[in-house]
């Protein structure tokens, strides 16, 4: 065991010397495996053999080599609505706060889940959004709780100090997207499992309550991915939501966490991904931006234990990402990044929609035709849709936009 850990120590070492490509040019040539060839070899004709045969093979991959494998949804969790307003935001919302008992006992984990619904609407399409940051920060009402929060520097749980209400709110345009028919709820990630170097968040999030991880079993987005579903859970017993048109969003590793969350949990009706990047939609046999190795020397807390074993061994993956992304098919995906995210590899994200086009087209649905890398700011509309904005590793106000515009296309608002 001593000797393992110093030959992986040795690897690591090795791995942090090599420089990160941004050239296209010094991409490389690589061969992505074909998500329509099952594992004896026969090849995927309809939609019927994708469902019943491929697709639970590509999840079993996934867990057994990437997230591991997660609980099932857990009886013990508890959901206790301790606060209602059905006039915020001057009138134009029915507010909801609501407690997640990871556990029904008192030591939790507990996480809290904010939500809004248009005044007056039942059974809204609803935007259900992992995020970075306190509730607090996404929309300027002071009847928001205030919770204290996991600090990731110092690996402690403390008041946040000098908290701005809305703050973020920028990035969320919750009042435009109430206006358009839609509810949206928050939840803070760190809640769910808090993010902390080395996985030392184990003992303090979800994975308290269960067994010790194999090395196939879940890791902290796994845990992330669990916890949406636990939000899931409670959005589809309230009457203001429509359960059945739940649209999940997250940004960055969140992004990663939605694509993983959408692909095992098919309730989620859509999945929208923001600068997702490695081991979300952007292609690991690419070697352009972050990669595997950068993954596992910096986050292998991320995935499961077995996912190290392809250091250096990116083409050893039985799967890529555009595995990952047809895993939501035939439901709605959108894949948004940005121009100056080059680390997250924004043409990867591109290549992987084009990549997984056919297993939607098995459905009768659209995917991404165009050859060519869009415009910047030209959203492509389909049922995969893409758009890389003009800008950063962020979530814009203009993205909302077409996510919302997204929305539309799939969840008519006159029913």
């Amino acid at each position: 065991m001593k000797f393992t850990a110093i030959v992986f120590a040795a690897l690591l070492g090795c791995l942090s010397a090599m420089a990160t490509n941004y050239d296209e040019a010094k991409v490389g040539n690589y061969v992505l495996p074909d998500a329509l060839i099952c594992a004896d070899g026969s090849r995927v004709t309809n939609s019927e053999i994708w469902l019943q045969k491929r697709r639970p093979e590509i999840l079993e991959l996934y867990r057994e080599n990437i997230f591991g494998r997660s609980p099932a949804a857990g009886t013990n969790v508890t959901f206790n609505v301790w606060e209602i307003s059905t006039n915020a935001l001057g009138g134009t919302a029915t507010r909801k706060q609501i407690e997640i008992n990871f556990s029904g006992t008192p030591g939790g984990p507990l996480a809290h889940l904010l939500l809004y619904t248009p005044a007056g609407r039942i059974a809204a399409p609803t935007f259900l959004c992992l995020q970075f940051n306190g509730n607090y920060t996404v929309v300027d009402d002071p009847a928001i709780a205030i919770f204290p929060v996991w600090n990731s520097k110092t690996g402690a749980l403390a008041m946040p100090k000098n908290p701005v209400r809305g703050e973020l709110a920028r990035n969320w345009k919750i009042a435009e997207t109430l206006a358009r028919g839609y509810g949206i709820a928050v939840i803070d990630y760190r809640e769910i499992e808090p993010d902390l170097s080395r996985g030392a968040g184990f003992k303090f999030g979800v994975h308290k309550n269960f067994p010790p991880p194999a090395a196939n079993d879940w890791g902290a987005i796994g845990a992330w991915a669990w916890g949406a579903s636990r939000a899931l859970d409670y959005l589809q017993t309230d009457k203001d939501v429509d359960g059945q048109r739940v649209i999940l969003f997250g940004h960055s590793r969140l992004g990663k966490t939605v694509l993983w969350a959408g692909a095992e949990d098919a309730r989620f009706a859509a999945v929208i991904a923001n600068c997702s990047g490695e081991m979300g939609a952007s292609l690991s046999r690419r070697d352009y931006g972050e990669t595997v190795d950068d993954i596992i020397k910096h986050q292998s807390y991320w995935m499961c234990g077995n996912f190290q074993k392809f250091a250096g061994h990116w083409t050893d993956l039985p799967v890529d990402s555009h595995f990952l992304l047809s895993l939501i098919a035939p439901r709605p995906l959108f894949l948004n990044t940005g121009s100056e995210d080059k680390w997250g590899d924004p043409h990867g994200e591109f290549l992987a929609a084009r990549a997984a086009t056919p297993v939607y087209e098995l459905f009768g649905k659209t995917g991404i035709a165009e050859t060519n890398f869009p415009p910047l700011d030209h959203a492509l509309q389909h049922d995969i849709g893409f758009n890389c904005h003009t800008g950063k590793h962020d979530v814009l106000p203009s993205d909302w936009d077409n996510f919302l515009n997204f929305a539309d296309a799939h969840f008519s608002q006159k029913n």
